[in-house]
């Protein structure tokens, strides 16, 4: 019986360390993306990586002196932006967008989404990163 008490332990100990190590992987907000820094793009589609706990999207926006650079641009998971309407087919390759973001605090050019706007108008919505997750 005690070895058996020792076996539940050591694999309680085991879940404990697995789950903590996964939930401080995820960062909040505020650690890497400035409110104070918000952003207005216009780009196209490279690449859109559907994935947890962040999908991408990157857009190559042409600057003032025509050279080019490509954003990397954090959403939510995968998951939720399906459940705010978002379907993979949206944004191949090419697509013309207007985002809205939050600048990454190390001035790269990388964003947060707030929401994008295609090229007819239609937008999809991210959500502040303020609020909760659906």
């Amino acid at each position: 019986m005690q070895r058996l008490g020792k076996a539940a332990l050591t694999i309680l100990g085991i879940v404990t360390t697995c789950i903590a190590n996964t939930a401080s992987a995820h960062h909040a907000f505020a650690a890497e993306f400035d409110r104070e820094k918000p952003v207005s793009l216009r780009g196209r589609v490279t690449e859109m990586r559907w994935a947890n706990p962040h999908a991408w999207i990157y857009i190559d926006v042409e600057n003032d002196d025509g050279s080019v650079t490509n954003w990397a641009l954090e959403t939510r998971a995968a998951n939720n932006l399906i459940r705010l309407g978002w379907r993979r087919e949206d944004l191949p390759a090419g697509t013309e967008l207007v985002v809205e973001a939050w600048q990454a605090r190390n001035d790269t050019p990388t964003a947060s989404i707030e929401s994008v706007t295609f090229s007819d108008g239609r937008s999809l919505f991210v959500g502040s990163p303020d609020q909760p997750q659906p």
